[in-house]
């Protein structure tokens, strides 16, 4: 059981990106409803600039959507254009032999050729010399046959040569269509991915400027609060019972405590008399005068406490009061800014709009 510790000094700043809610108009559950009479309009100002610094739009959820899904994409075409140039790389290769093989068949057909011809020359000399020599014939006609066999295998070859090279020049310029393909889609996604980097950005910025913008009215919250304060201007969260100004806020950071594996719970609004109270159960020298620091356990004088505003709540975890090397308090130093919470450095457990 703690209070708050009012004190005369400078109101701490919120950290970057406070998140809040439309609090005067939110009900137990989130959902907007009509707000308290009595709560005024700077309150009402702080709730919706909060609510909107916390709440995604479509437009903002479905464009982190886009990004995932780009960011995504953008890997499998990295994984492709590494495929596509190994592809393209290996088929140039084929290709270059190819050529070579090519090159090579045809020289040789062509040399077989003129063999073929010179052996047909050499024959005709030999059948029209005279007297006739019929061994030289022999021998010429024996020429021709195999420089003719010799020319039909070059000429096989060569077409399988060539045959050979056509696949590997379509197969070739397929793998360098299909890397360029990889490469214009890649340049593309990532483009994409830039310019909605740069539009989440924005969005973000504005964002934490409606949260800057109500963090600097926070402590004018709590004195126009303070002026029309009622009752009925708390609602129950968790079992904690706060204004409904931040009933919103303080609902989401139990959930994202409770999503990291941090329980949290606490009191919240607490009543005049029982102010007055706990100042006589903690032994305060005198109730109405006597400094929160004088008391056994630091009790803030009653009309002071933000407690009696329900916009502190001495937060707990596992039942026990936060202590500073507690993981309670070690999650809500790095998180309790975001939802519009700031601790009074000389209570743990004590956090509020303004840290008083």
């Amino acid at each position: 059981m703690t209070t708050r510790h009012i004190r005369a000094r400078a109101r701490q700043p919120f950290t970057a990106a406070v998140i809040a809610v439309l609090a005067t108009i939110l009900t137990t559950t989130g959902t907007p409803t009509a707000a308290s009479a009595s709560v005024p309009s700077v309150a009402q100002k702080w709730s919706s600039l909060m609510y909107h610094s916390l709440t995604p739009t479509p437009a903002y959820l479905q464009l982190r959507k886009t990004l995932s899904a780009q960011r995504k994409s953008l890997a499998t075409w990295s994984d492709r254009l590494v495929q596509r140039r190994t592809t393209h790389d290996a088929a140039q290769n084929t290709l270059t032999t190819a050529v070579a093989t090519d090159a090579a068949a045809r020289t040789r057909y062509a040399l077989a050729r003129e063999t073929l011809a010179t052996a047909r020359n050499n024959l005709t000399v030999a059948s029209q010399q005279r007297p006739r020599n019929a061994t030289a014939v022999t021998k010429a006609k024996n020429a021709v046959t195999a420089a003719a066999t010799t020319t039909a295998l070059r000429r096989t070859q060569a077409s399988a040569a060539a045959a050979v090279l056509k696949t590997a020049q379509t197969a070739a310029s397929t793998a360098t269509g299909n890397l360029d393909a990889a490469g214009v889609a890649w340049d593309r996604t990532y483009a994409a991915i830039v310019t909605n980097q740069r539009r989440l950005k924005t969005a973000d910025a504005q964002r934490a400027a409606d949260a800057t913008q109500a963090s600097g009215l926070s402590r004018d919250v709590v004195s126009q609060v303070r002026k029309a304060f009622t009752n009925a201007d708390t609602t129950s969260v968790n079992g904690t019972t706060v204004h409904r100004n931040v009933a919103y806020a303080y609902r989401a950071m139990l959930n994202a405590a409770k999503a990291d594996g941090v329980v949290l719970s606490g009191g919240g609004f607490r009543t005049k008399q029982r102010q007055i109270e706990l100042r006589k159960i903690n032994g305060c020298p005198d109730v109405w005068r006597a400094p929160a620091s004088s008391c056994r356990v630091p009790t803030a004088i009653p009309g002071t406490s933000l407690h009696e505003l329900g916009l502190a709540v001495d937060i707990t975890s596992g039942g026990r009061s936060l202590t500073r090397d507690s993981a309670g308090f070690r999650w809500l130093s790095a998180n309790a800014g975001r939802y519009g919470f700031v601790n009074l450095p000389s209570e743990a457990w004590h956090w509020s709009i303004t840290g008083g």
